[in-house]
């Protein structure tokens, strides 16, 4: 028997959004095959699944098992009488032989049995309300997704999974541990899938459905190896649901020379020349053991940060910002409107001669996936002035015109400027030695910039509609120098909203002045149904007093 669901609000996917007014059928503009997943019935995943999700580790212990009889016979044709071999020369002669051969054999016989049960009992299914998953044999799992609590989905098509024609979708939902994964599903279907569950997210209501796929496919070997390789070299970004161009590309040279100059490998390069230091001084070479796991884990670390930023893509579709990455191993994440609460362009100390800039964003998912990798929060590992601006022209379209771009220079810039930036007071430089003159905010367009540092240099800004509150604070040495700090609090992540060592005037005029922009910020933002906002705002204007009331 299934759960009750949860009561929706108006407005919601699956609701009217208005009193009285009828709900339309929802109407995907996807393939065939993807609206059969998305019909609300179970459904299973790709057949390889229980050998993609633990039958590796059973295949290799076969292995182990062929090696260690491969080597035995290779002793038994030419000689050489281990004392392996002698025993299991004994062990055969004996009459346990046939227990352990019929050992195995029952083995083989209930793991395969296992892994089938497995596969018969994990089910999904999509609604127009959730997504939806059951898993389990012995103990059963049931694990449910409100659609319009959707901020975004990832699908990643491990380097095992690709040769299986097979990729992993994970849907991220509001809430901590909250995400829901469908691993594995058929690669090809995958991204209509994804098309699939953004439009019921949305609310959307097309007028018709697109045609349905193409009935023709491909059968036999040569067209199943065929179907393998182009899905295995086929773009991380599907040219049919985003442009085929990312609007930034990132050169091998730019990424190494970002990991070299970062503060981790900085300080194990510091770290492993005191050791060597030390070594030298004392004759003590026992630190070299405390050095190589460090120099181990720092490689493991630049190469795993290496890998996932090549191919790096990122572009605009009708569901969001898609965001691709990997080599062997692929991911891409497409983040629904409305889903960023804050953004972060940084710039490391190191990074400054070269003009490099770094974007991180916080959303309210930030479950742990199944692999232990915490939610992905860096939007663009590393990029130029003009790859931040583009970047941030998708995640904030307001932020287009002249007037903000200009703000958004003056708050990436070194430095003080006469801008209309509120700064701290001189006074403030007590606390703020260095960055007093850049230490400011400022209102641009729909969001709230904060500018801070003056060595490590960032911009914080927060869309009014997704700010859940904002607060001051004075301690009692903030107090007695007339400052306060300003927090704009949204959900938890990466990135602190958080600004002090500013006059306490100007903080008490600003709090008024946000507080009111979100309010109406939050009443007309229309984002969380991005599809059918469109069909709003081209609707007709009531002229008559009948049709306006």
């Amino acid at each position: 028997m299934s759960e009750p669901r949860e009561p929706l609000e108006p407005g919601e996917p699956g609701v009217p959004l208005e009193p009285g007014e009828p709900l339309d059928p929802v109407e995907l503009n996807v393939p065939e095959s993807a609206r059969r997943l998305a019909d609300g019935e179970w459904h299973r995943l790709h057949p390889a699944t229980p050998f993609l999700r633990g039958g590796i580790a059973f295949v290799a212990i076969i292995g182990v098992v062929i090696v260690n009889a491969r080597d035995i016979f290779i002793d038994t044709i030419f000689g050489g009488g281990s004392r392996e071999l002698r025993f299991f020369e004994r062990f055969a002669e004996s009459s346990l032989i046939l227990l352990a051969i019929l050992a195995v054999i029952v083995i083989l016989l209930l793991s395969v049995g296992g892994f089938y049960l497995s596969w018969r009992m994990h089910t999904f299914r999509i609604t127009d309300e959730l997504v939806e998953v059951r898993s389990g044999v012995l103990f059963r799992t049931n694990r449910r997704g409100r659609l319009d609590r959707i901020q975004g989905i990832n699908i990643s098509r491990p380097f095992l999974a690709r040769l299986f024609g097979a990729a992993k979708l994970e849907v991220n939902v509001a809430g901590q541990d909250a995400n829901v994964e469908l691993a594995y599903l058929r690669s090809a279907g995958a991204d209509d899938l994804r098309v699939a569950i953004l439009q019921l997210a949305s609310g959307t209501r097309a007028a018709e459905a697109a045609a349905a796929a193409e009935s023709g496919t491909q059968t036999g070997v040569t067209g199943l190896v065929g179907s393998r390789v182009n899905e295995f070299l086929a773009p991380e970004l599907d040219p049919n649901a985003a442009p085929p161009e990312s609007i930034v590309r990132i050169s091998i040279p730019r990424l190494i020379g970002s990991l070299v100059l970062s503060e981790a490998t900085i300080i194990a390069i510091l770290a492993g020349i005191g050791i060597i230091t030390t070594i030298i001084v004392t004759g003590d070479y026992g630190w070299i053991f405390a050095l190589l796991p460090g120099l181990l884990g720092l490689g493991g670390y630049l190469a795993s940060r290496l890998t996932r930023s090549l191919r790096y893509s990122i572009a605009s579709t009708d569901d969001g910002i898609r965001v691709g990455y990997g080599l062997l191993s692929t991911t891409n994440e497409t983040l629904p409107p409305g889903r960023i609460h804050a953004v972060e362009v940084s710039q490391p100390l190191l990074w400054r001669p070269a003009g490099w800039w770094e974007i991180k964003i916080n959303t309210a998912s930030q479950a742990a996936s199944s692999s232990g990798a915490t939610a992905k929060t860096t939007l663009l590992p590393v990029g130029d002035m003009a790859d931040v601006h583009r970047v941030l022209q998708l995640i904030l379209p307001s932020l287009a015109d002249a007037k903000s771009r200009e703000l958004l220079e003056c708050g990436l810039a070194a430095g003080a400027h006469d801008d209309e930036y509120v700064t701290s007071p001189k006074r403030a430089a007590w606390l703020r030695w260095f960055s007093w003159r850049r230490n400011g905010f400022v209102l641009i367009s729909d969001a709230v910039a904060l500018r801070k540092g003056a060595i490590w240099r960032s911009l914080i800004l927060v869309p009014q509609a997704r700010m859940q509150s904002v607060s001051m604070h004075e301690g009692p040495l903030l107090r007695r120098m007339g400052l306060a700090e300003l927090r704009i609090h949204t959900v938890a992540g990466p990135i602190s909203a958080t600004i002090g060592a500013l006059d306490r005037a100007d903080v008490v005029r600003f709090f008024d002045e946000v507080e009111h922009a979100a309010v109406h910020a939050a009443g007309v933002d229309t984002s969380h149904r991005w599809r059918s906002a469109g069909a709003r705002t081209e609707s007709p204007t009531p002229t008559t007093p009948e049709e306006q009331a």
